[in-house]
């Protein structure tokens, strides 16, 4: 029967092996990438993610901004529309004319609402609702009242935009889960003196 070597002689052998496996850094770069690769990513992904948001966010401002200019100055009104949806179409087409082909003009995600008020203090508090069957923004207290000349009228331009990256961008979706965030702008003025009086 042959004999096992004693724990002494096992020793060094391992202790070299140990020092040799300690000592190699081939692969250490591979290795380090890969514990911070996860939330480097996540970094990189989500901060693309914000910036999106950011620019959408601003060319929808600019949008409500410039279409507003079209019942500020009263054309809109004078336009001789037949009624009031041909107004509001017409009024959506100047919004979608300026959102550059970045966002859809879906009726489902690009909604308005033009009310027009006695002073300004009372265009604090309009809130909004969420539909929770749909998870949509619920437009049914939305309408369109451009005002006359002289008349203070606040617009409200709202976009559902649908996030890009759905795990990642949990935090920013704020339409109760649904993967979107809900972008507004909104342009209060006093309409000017477009009439013949």
């Amino acid at each position: 029967m042959r004999q096992l070597p004693t724990i002494g002689v096992f020793a060094p052998r391992w202790q070299k092996r140990l020092e040799a496996f300690a000592e190699d850094k081939r692969g250490i770069a591979a290795v380090e990438f890969a514990l911070i690769a996860m939330p480097f990513f996540f970094l990189i992904f989500s901060l693309l993610e914000v910036c999106v948001i950011f620019i959408m966010s601003s060319i929808l401002e600019h949008a409500a901004s410039e279409a507003s200019r079209q019942i500020r100055t009263g054309q809109i009104q004078t336009a001789g529309h037949a009624n009031p949806a041909a107004a509001k179409t017409a009024f959506l087409a100047d919004v979608c004319a300026e959102l550059y082909g970045l966002m859809s003009c879906d009726s489902a995600k690009l909604k308005i609402d033009v009310q027009k008020f006695a002073s300004f203090n009372s265009t604090s508090g309009q809130s909004l609702t969420f539909d929770g069957s749909t998870n949509d923004l619920d437009d049914s207290g939305f309408g369109f009242d451009t005002g006359a000349q002289n008349e203070i009228v606040v617009i409200r331009v709202f976009y559902q935009w649908d996030l890009i990256i759905p795990i990642m961008s949990a935090p920013l979706d704020n339409m109760n889960g649904s993967n979107r965030r809900l972008l507004q702008a909104t342009v209060a003025f006093r309409n000017e003196p477009f009439g013949s009086s």
